[in-house]
């Protein structure tokens, strides 16, 4: 009777292929898996209507059972297996598979049960080199494989996987064509199709080396070989004399790793090993890489380009309680006439909290909410080319173009910042730790979760956050340092403006340093805020008489302009946020980053 269990002793382990015309798979297969089963067999068996490509293991007895019962299939009379063995069962489970290909390799015309070019014996290839005789061996493996051991000497193919092969070859040396060359792999079985595939492209004297290196470690050895043979279980690695070794394979990147490369410091299990262990620096570098890549995605076209229904709120202020909400926002949107606004209650697109349409006469109250309907909606065109410097698992350092609208509002709702972060790191939603101006460029500071923005927004609100700007200014300040500490109201203006309030004003404060006056006019300035009021930096140059170049708002002569965000055609506010300096809310570090210098500085 078949055993079904494995006794203590050794598994046996075989390896076996045969080239030949096969039929009626489904039902060999059918038998090949009940028969397996059985005899508690496990591993692989690959058949094709070209033949039967095979690893299994088990006990040697109902693998010698199996043989006879291959051997009884017509045109595998001849199957004769390469045997090895381990303490262990190699395999973890039982496969029958129906395939095109034994040997996926994808060229026509190459059949090795019809032809397959001339083989050498082990023993002959060993005379060979003994001899010291010109012959090229050509390794046909992968290259991961070959990690492990090759032939001294040996030209390795250089191929990832095996249906690269036939493009590797036609790249060899044309001088090769008349050298005698003996290719090799494990078994021989991709020498079957390697080799007459070499003839067929004009090599001369090709031969393949019967039974591959498992062949030639059994019949003569070690001799001019250098290391281990990779095999495709979980034993990894043989030796010469066919015993498993202590090589195993990277849980990540699945390179057969020696006993060496598993005390190579870079080696952790699960996690990396030597061929595939990266820096902080080459994963970051990567990330940020695939980053561009997704904001590429998300902004091409731009995701407020093509016409979509959106819903903008309209919040009462203090100085409009008691008015009609026709009059309410009159005040609130002065560009947009009245009678414009009234069509808009016609066609029920001026809406309260609950998405009901609401009448013009309607009295509201401060801090009540209502919402305008926007069919069809468009948004303006921004500069989508954010560049991250920094990524890492608490927080993100970008450089931010212009014009870009860092939140939602007035024309802008998904063509902003906000809005391409939270597609592109979705399910995270990045949280800006401070703000930049839709006009302005350059460093900002974003977090990845709520918890590490709460520990980052903290350090700026506590004024421990250093931040160093540029801003090229009208005229030339007399002296090379100086300040402002000019309150600044709190109170929005035209076009979202902020003025100077000596009584009722915040508390605020730029430090300046000049750092070239300019033959136009201009001086490019150094500006450090100790405080972070809205506008603060543009407001403070533009009271002391230097308007930054560019500003639409806050114009030379103390007026305001009636532009809020850029046009991208028209040119820049030439204000960037330059330096910027925090302690990291993860290693308590005190971390600085610097953005390259724009243009116009």
């Amino acid at each position: 009777m078949p055993q079904t269990a494995p006794a203590p002793a050794a598994i046996t382990n075989i390896a076996a292929y045969q080239f030949a015309s096969l039929s009626d798979l489904k039902d060999l297969r059918e038998r090949l898996v009940s028969q397996c089963k059985d005899w508690g067999l496990k591993g692989t068996i690959l058949l094709s209507t070209e033949g039967i490509n095979l690893f299994i293991a088990g006990v040697k007895e109902n693998v010698d059972l199996l043989v006879a019962e291959l051997r009884n299939v017509p045109g595998l009379e001849g199957l004769t297996p390469k045997v090895s063995e381990s303490a262990e069962q190699p395999f973890r489970r039982m496969l029958v598979r129906i395939k095109k290909e034994i040997i996926a390799f994808g060229v026509e015309g190459i059949e090795p049960a019809k032809y397959t070019s001339p083989r050498m014996e082990a023993r002959t290839l060993k005379q060979w080199l003994d001899e010291g005789r010109p012959v090229t061996l050509l390794d046909t493996r992968n290259d991961y494989e070959v990690k492990l051991g090759t032939f001294k000497g040996a030209h390795v193919i250089g191929v990832n996987n095996f249906r690269d092969f036939p493009e590797a070859v036609r790249r060899l040396p044309e001088a090769m064509k008349q050298q005698p060359i003996v290719t090799f792999c494990t078994g021989g079985i991709r020498c079957e199709k390697a080799a007459p595939f070499m003839e067929r492209e004009g090599f001369e004297k090709v031969w393949q080396l019967e039974g591959g290196i498992l062949k030639y470690f059994e019949e003569v050895g070690g001799a001019h070989y250098d290391g281990e043979c990779f095999v495709f279980d979980q034993r990894v690695g043989v030796d010469p004399a066919l015993s498993e070794t202590e090589s195993t394979q990277c849980y990540v990147c699945q390179s057969p790793l020696t006993e060496e490369d598993q005390k190579d410091e870079r080696f952790v299990e699960h996690v990396s090993c030597v061929y595939c262990y990266k820096t902080t620096e080459q994963k970051m570098a990567e990330n940020i890489a695939a980053r561009h890549e997704a904001i590429r995605a998300v902004c091409t076209p731009l995701p407020g380009s093509a016409p979509y229904d959106h819903q903008q709120p309209l919040n009462v202020p203090r100085a409009c309680d008691g008015m009609t909400l026709l009059d309410t926002l009159t005040s609130i949107l002065p560009h947009v006439p009245q009678e414009e606004l009234l069509s808009r209650f016609a066609d029920q697109r001026i809406l309260n909290q609950d998405e009901k349409p609401v009448a013009p006469d309607l009295i509201v109250r401060a801090g009540e909410r209502y919402l305008r309907l926007l069919p069809g909606n468009v948004e303006p065109d921004v500069n989508a080319d954010i560049r991250l410097l920094h990524e890492d698992e608490a927080v993100v350092v970008l450089v931010k173009p212009a014009p870009l609208p860092m939140h939602a509002g007035g024309r802008f709702n998904r063509n902003t910042l906000q809005y391409i972060l939270q597609e592109v790191y979705l399910p995270q939603k990045p949280r800006a730790c401070h703000r930049l101006d839709a006009n302005t460029t350059g460093l900002l500071v974003v977090a990845r979760t709520r918890h590490f923005a709460g520990l980052v927004q903290g350090q700026f609100a506590r004024g421990e956050v250093e931040k160093v700007y540029l801003a090229k200014v009208q005229g030339h300040p007399p002296e090379d340092s100086f300040f402002s500490d000019a309150p600044i109201s709190d109170v929005p203006g035209a076009m979202g403006s902020r003025e100077v309030d000596e009584e009722n004003g915040r508390e605020a404060r730029t430090e300046f340093k000049v750092i070239l006056r300019n033959e136009d006019g201009t001086a490019l300035v150094e500006a450090r805020p100790i405080t972070g009021r809205t506008n603060q930096i543009r407001i403070h140059l533009w009271q002391l008489g230097f308007p930054i170049v560019g500003d639409p708002v806050y114009l030379p002569g103390q007026t305001v302009g009636d532009t809020q965000t850029l046009d991208t055609a028209a040119a820049p506010l030439c204000l960037h946020a330059w330096q910027v300096a925090f302690t990291h809310p993860m290693t308590q570090e005190r971390v600085r980053f610097e953005a390259e210098k724009p243009a116009w500085s």
